[in-house]
């Protein structure tokens, strides 16, 4: 299939059979499962997933690539939901939805909070991401990497790195090393936030100046003696704290 691989799109194709089986393998998609892939591109898991599914739903923004889809599928085997899967509504596709895709590059953060709200209706995700955007999701508290975007997934998710893919897997070659991801949302049970919009700008205030202590990025949500009844020290920077200190700042504010 010829196509020329659009920057504006963040494409980047992939091509090695060996890693592309080792995908499928790790999806483990299972025949009439409802599976939804997110940027077919030029079919590269398309094709296995349709075979061992029968059918798929797909995400696709490029017009090119839509027209390729239709001339190579029927719609019992795959149906085309034509679009930009930032916005796109993933609750229209029902229960137990697992999704799957090899996610553009240049927009996976803000792609990974929309699929995040959504996650009553998944039951898995397996995404290829940057290594780097991946190494930010699974991080531990106390590291470099970990940051607002670790908080608030691993908050709805328990995550794990599968295993890194080469830049030559691919067509363009990419300039960095990707991972795959697997997300499973926590039961309704652990989560815990009075109100999940508070603790999301909590974090985003307390990650805003990395440099600063708690005690200067939160002032307008906590003071200190409010810090210290929960038993965390206010002159700590951000990432030195858990996620379950981040539900209880929270929820004091919250409260």
């Amino acid at each position: 299939m010829n196509h020329r691989a659009r920057k504006r799109f963040g494409q980047n194709f992939l091509s090695d059979p060996n890693i592309i089986r080792k995908i499928i393998d790790t999806i483990a998609p299972q025949p009439g499962q409802n599976v939804v892939e997110i940027g077919p591109g030029l079919g590269a898991m398309t094709a296995p997933l349709q075979e061992r599914l029968g059918h798929l739903s797909v995400v696709e923004i490029d017009r090119d690539l839509i027209a390729k889809l239709h001339e190579r599928y029927t719609p019992e085997q795959i149906t085309v939901h034509e679009g930009d899967a930032l916005k796109f509504d993933f609750a229209t596709l029902g229960e137990d939805l697992r999704v799957v895709g090899n996610l553009p590059y240049n927009i996976s953060t803000p792609l990974l909070f929309h699929l995040a709200s959504f996650a009553e209706q998944v039951r898995d995700m397996t995404f290829m991401l940057q290594k780097e955007v991946v190494m930010r999701m699974v991080a531990e508290p106390g590291s470099s990497d970990y940051g607002r975007l670790s908080v608030m997934l691993q908050y709805r998710f328990r995550m794990g790195r599968m295993f890194d893919v080469p830049p030559g897997a691919f067509r363009p070659v990419p300039k960095v090393m990707s991972s795959i991801v697997r997300l499973v949302p926590r039961p309704a049970d652990a989560l815990t936030a009075i109100n999940e919009q508070t603790l999301s700008r909590v974090v985003a205030a307390a990650f805003g100046q990395r440099r600063k202590t708690l005690r200067n990025t939160l002032r307008e949500f906590i003071d200190d003696a409010g810090l210290e009844a929960l038993g965390i020290d206010p002159g700590v920077r951000a990432e030195r704290l858990a996620v379950a200190d981040y539900v209880r700042i929270a929820n004091a504010v919250s409260a």
